[in-house]
């Protein structure tokens, strides 16, 4: 009997937010409403507690940019107001969930109410996605109104992330913000920063200038698919200043979002090797190019890739090697002050490394079993000096192989396997598997622009459950959540990275935030219709199923 009234509230909220225009995304946990609308208007004003003051501004920024409307701001010891108020409340005693809100619309004002200024944040976007825009104004209803409800809401997963590959293609730095505010709508918490890449090297390392004045450049771009029709021979690239990472970083923080940098080790670092030859293990060979590669410029010496794939020359594990890491983390800890430090991990070949004599001799000395072995202690040898600073690694799974550094957190790409192997062994995962969260797979089986590959439709992300059946409970809870990842081989301007972000970014953030209960696919596709209209007032490209 419980079950079936659980199932016909949940039925009449969904018909009753489909009938009234409620469409949030990601739908809260509990939402009743009753008739009658807050209107904002000259007179509206906002009362904050002490500890909300930045939310304030956040509200007042958004409401500005989203619907030209801003709010004078007064401290709650001016008194609570009666009418035409919006009241923003952090109290740890409130009796809300951690990062979760309550949120409550009368004719006369809104209450927000969280423990923490997270989830007062949260409560402040899904107000955002109550506003009524003035496009969809009918019959008697004012712009702006604001319905009346009540909203208890808090996330399931406390990772929320999404991933942005800037290596093969470059956003600058604004567009890196737009993709924060994007984010931020849909509450997520983390965004994944890919800075460097065998195609280029993205961010300024004072120590070392030579990573952004070559690394950060390539000679040419493979055109069309892998392996390519020829070559564009125009040079390409960019990288961030530590100012604007700064300031990136600031930006996302004032929205509650923390960037995890991903620094590339030992593979993927061809843009890092054409910068300083000596790290890897033959700096006189020059990089290797197949001959079916259509190329631009010189062949000789190091270079940084200019088409797509895995290359051979990567990292020799020397002292040259380790205090250059060490070095370049120094200075990305400075920026960054997330606990994580993404240090890849993936893809490493090992053909270099078994021709090495350098290599072979240390895989000896330390007693390694063989090349797996060595990836461990290259990766054990990095998560050490992480440690003693204070911070953690997360690497991709291929971290698993020859055995997982002692605190090492595992994102799970190949599959799940990975990151219920991890679990098993007690190591915090976030799950990633290629097949639900790959955002750079094409949206439809007759997909007009080139991808890298795959099918990956909105139905697809939105049935993903993030706890793998194979672990118990007490292995579940290493779960820490979901990301999707846009690598951007095939992504070379901002209109093709909305296109491929949404509206599947906008079904992620309900498998990560919602209650698994309270999903469902067809109430999801109804308020994705109104969500839509809300891609077209940001001006944001997306994908349209024909």
């Amino acid at each position: 009997m419980k079950k079936l009234l659980t199932a016909l509230f949940t039925l009449a909220t969904s018909l009753s937010m489909a009938q009234t225009g409620i469409d949030i995304i990601p739908k809260p946990a509990e939402i009743s409403i009753q008739e009658g609308y807050f209107v904002p208007g000259k007179s509206t004003i906002i009362i904050a507690s002490p500890a909300a003051g930045h939310d304030a501004d956040m509200l007042n920024f958004y409401m500005k940019k989203l619907y030209g409307l801003t709010f004078p701001v007064k401290n709650a010891a001016s008194g609570p107001g009666k009418k035409n108020v919006i009241i923003l409340t952090v109290n740890p005693a409130a009796g809300v969930k951690k990062d979760g809100y309550h949120l409550e619309v009368t004719k006369d004002k809104i209450n927000i109410t969280a423990a923490n200024g997270e989830g007062l944040f949260y409560g402040i976007q899904t107000l955002l996605q109550l506003v009524t825009a003035d496009t969809d104004v009918s019959g008697n209803i004012p712009p702006h109104a604001i319905p009346d409800v009540s909203v208890n809401d808090y996330p399931r997963f406390q990772y929320r992330g999404m991933h942005l590959d800037v290596g093969r293609h470059f956003f600058d730095a604004e567009q890196v913000k737009k993709y924060i505010d994007y984010l931020a709508y849909h509450k997520f918490n983390t965004f994944h920063w890919h800075l460097t890449e065998d195609q280029g090297w993205r961010i300024e390392i004072k120590k070392y200038p030579r990573l952004t004045s070559i690394g950060a450049w390539r000679n040419g771009t493979v055109i069309g698919h892998y392996p390519g029709t020829g070559n564009d021979s125009l040079r390409y690239g960019g990288f961030y200043t530590q100012k604007e990472v700064k300031e990136i970083v600031k930006y996302a923080a004032d929205r509650y979002i923390t960037i995890i940098p991903e620094i590339e080790m030992p593979g993927h670092s061809s843009a890092a090797i054409a910068a300083y030859p000596q790290l890897s293990c033959f700096p006189d060979e020059p990089t290797a190019v197949k001959s079916n590669t259509p190329w631009a410029g010189p062949r000789t010496g190091k270079q940084v890739q200019q088409t797509w794939g895995v290359f051979p020359d990567v990292y020799c594990p020397s002292e040259y090697t380790f205090k250059f890491i060490e070095n370049v983390l120094d200075e990305v800890m400075e920026l960054f002050p997330s606990k994580y430090i993404h240090i890849g991990g993936d893809e490493c070949p090992k053909e270099y490394w078994k021709r090495s004599a350098f290599c072979q001799k240390l895989i000896k000395e330390k007693h390694l079993k063989n090349e797996e072995g060595l990836q461990s202690y290259f990766i054990g040898r990095i998560e050490k000096y992480l440690n003693s600073k204070g911070r953690s690694i997360i690497g991709w799974d291929e971290i698993l192989e020859g055995g997982l550094a002692p605190n090492a957190t595992v994102m799970s790409w190949r599959g799940e396997s990975g990151g219920i192997a991890a679990a098993k062994q007690h190591h915090q995962v976030i799950m990633t598997p290629g097949q639900y969260c790959y955002f750079d797979h094409a949206q439809t089986k007759n997909e007009d622009s080139v991808t890298i590959g795959g099918y990956l439709p909105v139905d697809t992300v939105y049935s993903y459950e993030p706890v793998p059946k194979k672990l118990d409970s007490s292995e579940a809870k290493y779960v820490l959540g979901a990301q999707g990842n846009v690598w951007t081989e095939y992504i070379g301007n901002e209109s093709k990275l909305e296109y491929m972000i949404f509206p599947r970014m906008s079904a992620l953030s309900e498998v990560l935030w919602t209650p698994k209960e309270e999903r469902d696919l067809n109430d999801f596709k109804q308020r994705l219709t109104y969500m839509a209209k809300r891609y077209q007032a940001w001006g944001a490209n997306y994908f349209r199923d024909k």
